[in-house]
Order: C-alpha cells, then structure tokens, then sequence
C-alpha cells in the first residue's frame, strides 16, 4: 500500500511511500532434498535450491571421495597446462558446509531406491556403516560410466580411463614412451594431445570412419590434419581387439592387424548411464536413461533425475555434457522450491542442442544442433551450406578462415551447425547456438548485428555470410551441389586461376577463370555442346566465392548449372586421404 504522510522536513513536507514487502512463498517446514551424486547436475541443484529456500535440509549424497571438481579439465591437468591438481577441486563438504550449509556426505554409496517409501539405503564405503535415510524430494545425478567393449585382455594394469581426478592423477604419473588411445571423441582427442605434449609416441584409434564422430566428414579431416601435425598417429575405421599383457609393455592389436605397442593404454569409447539403481527402483526408463519430463521429473512420485544418466520425454538423444546438466540441475531446483505452486512458476528443461566444442592443437572444432546422421534418420529434408571466411578483416594480420556448415531446413530452420578454424569458432558456433534457441531461420543470420572492428570480425561476419548463401538457395537463386553429391564423371566448370587449376582439379572439368567468364561464354557453349549435353554442369571455385559470381554469369545465358557448395576446399576435406587420386594435376582442359 503507498500512502502521503506529511514529514517535517527542511524542504518542506513530502510524501513517503511504503510498500508492504513481498515475501517469497514459505517452503514446507523441515522439508528434506536428497542428493545423490554431486559434480555437474547434482551440485548444481543444491546450491540452488539452498538459494532458494534457506529453510530446507539437504544433503548431497557422493559416493566418490570428491564432490566438486573440473571433470572437463582433467585432459588439461594430465598434459600438465594445468599444474597443480588442487586446481580442479572445485569445492569440499566443508566450504559447502560453510557457503551454503549444505550436508555433503562423500564415500556414501547409495545401494537402493524405495520410491514407495521415499527413502534410500546409503552404505559408507570407508566404514562399512549402513544406513536408511528418507526425504520429502529425491534428485538423482548418478552420471555415466566408462563403456568397456568386448576386449580381450583389457584388464591390463596399464589401461585407464579418465573421468575422475583419481584417474587424471594415474595418467599424469604414468610413465613410458608408448601411448595408445582407444576412441576419438572429446575425451580421447585431449588425452591424445596431452600425451603428444608429454612426449608420448601417441596412437589414436576410433572405430568409426573419421575421429570426432559427430563431425561431419569434412570438418573432421580439418581435425585429422592437426593431428597428425601434433605428432598423433590416427588409425580410423579399426577398432582394438585384443590387448596383450607384456612384463614391460602392452601390445594392441587392431581389427586390421596392426600391432601398437603401449606403456599406457587410455580406454575412451564412450559412456553408459549409471541408471541400474534407478531401474531396480521401477523407475522408468528407455535405452537406459531415465526418462524426465520438461520439469525433470521420473515416473516415481517426488523423485527427479539430472544430467548425463537422463534422456527427455519428447526427445531420444542424450547429452552427456556440463552445460546441460549444471543448468537442468537448477531448473529442477526451482520446480521443487516451488511445489505446490503450479508449474507456471518454474521454467521447463529445454530440448538440449548439443552445442560442444573441442580444442586440438592450434584449432578449435564446434558444433551444436543435428548432424548428417540424425537428419537421415529422422527423414528430415535440408540442405548444407559450406562458408570458408575469414575470422576478420583479410587486410589484418594474422587472417585464417573459420569453416562454417550449417544444415538448413527446406523451411529455412537452422538445423545444426559446425564450425573448425585456429580463431573465432567459439563466438559463431554461440551465435548459431543462440539463433537457434531463439528459433531465427538462416536467412536471419544476415541481419544478426555483429561486432566488428579488423582485428575481430568483417563487416560481413562469417555467420552473416552463411545466412546469405542460405537465403539465396532458399530464394532459388543458387542451386547447390554438396561434395557428397559430386561423381568423377560430373562436368565442372572450374574458375579459378589456371595455377590454381594445375595444382589439382576434377577430371572432367573446364577451366575459365571468372574474370574472362563473360567474354568466353560461346567457349562453355562448345564445351556443353561437345561434351555435357543436357546435364547440369557444376561450377566450382576455391571457397565457393568466385564460382557464385561465376554461377550468376552462366545462368544468366541460360545454361543448366549449379555450385559446388564450399568449393575445392570443403571437396578436399570431403575426400580426405583419396583427394590426391581422385584429383588430376597438370594443365587439363582450359
């Protein structure tokens, strides 16, 4: 209520208003949350939920003796960029004690879930002490476990993974000259350079086709590269089959007989969801995740489940990342805070994008949204863009391209996007990131207002770029022919220069350069008529710059023509190692 009350003042009588203060809505008296599994989700839901209610008793359940570390920077500690292992000790029961009263209890295993009677068994794994504990909410954050593939011989003493500071402190005092990394994803390509870096003669085995599984093909051989510049020997397409245990060393031998000796053997082919308590309990689940819905919420009344162990009602890919879980664990906090308040007052867990990235060497990879893969198998029509700008102003030094894709719905919705280049890809992958989120379609890219000065940006940024090409095969004045498309046998109207042209080219290709395009038009008429007959004959360029100038100029007298999206470059990186055969060098046909 704001009332006028006459005060004496100096100045004379003024009016004060007061207002009744607004009290947040009083929790349930004693009201116990239990915890089980700390770090990303779990931690993250405490914290916040003492935030919110200073009344509640939480306790946070952690079978492991650390309850809040870096677990993202444990490839960086194992490399030794980051030299004290203190460092990665986030917090301790105490300082959560003392910031947030938090009961953080470590070495306590939970052995059983009783929804029915809203209680859980905890065993102390350093006394043996049993226990029964209730609670009025129970939030599950057990995370993932290392997968172990059918190896024979992986028992070995030298085989570690590295998911714990436990595990990091073993590898940064492994020693050796011999290390063998099995799978390249995230964690397999940071403990591959941080081996590198430690002097270790490193291999690095994934049994997929290329490394970073989730990239696409020709963002991943940009990867590949750097690699191999770091001294990584990659073995793609083989998976290990058997691990010899040696008085002095291991020997793998791989599905096609290649035989890797190793002082040190990182096992990194994925993970699993640690969910067997939570299906014992009669939880619901399904591919072994637990199914929440937008709040968070299992099958089991009052118990709720964050981070890498869960999958969403409405979606079927998992994430197992940190971003995702330290934010669902707040969302979830605030659903419980609020109980008895309806849903409209806490914000519902959205559809995880993915959005990841990875630092190899001098380059950085990207990505966030669907890839290749899961558009194919959902039946999802769209096509892909390739871009190869420069991070900033090409007059500046130190200009190096960032390699854009996106894929673009046939309604112009952002589907996914990745990004490799040596600067810039984390500020346009969060852009993409955040485009999407706020459901722009690519041609909204053009108009995102970026900041720009020469040693930041160009005028046109990158993703603005991107959006272009988008929106002008959206529009239908470009018509794209991905490298996944483009056969030997294609006609290609090549131009670029002609040294460009002899250092290596498509073999049935001619060679106009796009600064005579126009006055030697009746030469293309000639090479269609002798040699290209009715079909479409592609136009390509380096990066896809020059040949759409070169696309405009042919269509426009008539001819049946596309572009090869992204050029030379996005078709080498597309053939990776066949490059070399499948490209022609010498004059050819000019």
């Amino acid at each position: 209520m704001c009332v006028n009350a006459p005060l004496d003042t100096p100045g004379g009588i003024i009016g004060v208003c007061r207002r009744k203060p607004v009290l947040e809505p009083e929790s349930e008296p004693n009201m116990r949350v239990v915890v089980v599994g700390g770090v990303a989700g779990g931690m993250s839901a405490a914290a916040r939920l003492r935030r919110r209610d200073e009344g509640a008793e939480i306790i946070v359940l952690e079978r492991s003796k650390y309850v809040s570390f870096a677990n993202c920077g444990l490839p960086y500690y194992v490399g030794g960029e980051i030299e004290d292992p203190a460092k990665l000790l986030l917090h301790t029961p105490q300082t959560l004690k003392a910031a947030l009263n938090l009961d953080v209890r470590i070495n306590s295993e939970v052995t059983e879930i009783d929804p029915a009677a809203h209680s859980v068994q905890v065993a102390d794994t350093e006394t043996g002490e049993a226990y029964t504990l209730t609670y009025d909410h129970l939030i599950l954050s057990p995370g993932a476990l290392a997968s172990r593939p059918p190896i024979d011989g992986l028992d070995s003493p030298r085989v570690h993974t590295l998911r714990t500071v436990d595990d990091a402190l073993a590898l940064r005092e492994a020693s050796g000259t011999c290390a063998v990394v099995l799978g390249a994803g995230f964690i397999g390509i940071e403990a591959a350079e941080a081996l590198a870096q430690r002097g270790f003669d490193t291999h690095l085995v994934e049994y997929a086709e290329h490394v970073l599984p989730p990239l696409e093909v020709e963002m991943a051989t940009l990867v590949t590269q750097e690699l191999r510049a770091l001294g990584v020997r990659v073995h793609t397409g083989v998976a290990a089959q058997s691990i010899a245990h040696g008085d002095d060393r291991d020997s793998v031998t791989l599905s096609d007989g290649t035989e890797l000796s190793a002082d040190l053997i990182v096992l990194s082919t994925g993970v699993r969801p640690d969910t067997a308590l939570a299906e014992a309990a009669g939880i619901e689940t399904r591919g072994g995740y637990i199914l929440v819905d937008d709040r968070g919420r299992t099958s089991a009344g009052d118990v709720y489940a964050v981070g890498d162990a869960t999958v969403g009602r409405d979606h079927d890919r998992p994430v197992a990342l940190a971003g995702p879980a330290n934010r669902c664990g707040r969302l979830v906090a605030d659903v419980i805070a609020d109980a008895g308040h309806g849903d409209a007052t806490a914000r519902p867990i959205p559809r995880p994008q993915g959005t990841a990235i990875v630092r190899i060497g001098g380059l950085t990879a990207a990505m966030t949204g669907e890839n290749r893969q899961a558009l194919d198998a959902a039946g999802t029509r769209y096509f892909t863009v390739h871009t190869h700008a420069n991070q900033h102003a090409g007059y500046f030094p130190g200009a190096k391209p960032v390699h854009i894709l996106i894929h673009v719905g046939t309604d112009g919705q952002i589907l996914g996007a990745q990004a490799v280049g040596a600067d810039g890809v984390d500020r346009r992958i969060d852009v993409i990131a955040t485009a999407m989120r706020a459901g722009l379609k690519a041609p909204d890219l053009i108009d995102l207002d970026l900041a720009y000065a020469p040693p930041y940006g160009q005028a046109k940024d990158p993703v603005n770029q991107t959006g272009m090409v988008a929106h002008n095969v959206l529009t239908g004045e470009l018509i794209l022919t991905g490298p996944d498309a483009l056969t030997e046998d294609m006609p290609i109207l090549d131009v670029r220069t002609m040294g460009e042209y002899t250092a290596g080219h498509m073999p049935n290709s001619l060679n106009i350069p796009h600064t005579q395009l126009r006055d030697r038009l009746d030469e293309v008429r000639t090479w269609v008529d002798e040699s290209v007959g009715e079909r479409p004959f592609v136009v390509m360029c380096a990066a896809g710059v020059r040949s759409w100038i070169g696309y405009r100029i042919v269509r426009a007298a008539g001819f049946n023509v596309t572009m090869l999206s992204g050029g030379i470059q996005t078709l080498r990186a597309w053939l990776g190692a066949k490059a070399e055969a499948v490209l022609v060098t010498g004059e050819g046909r000019a």
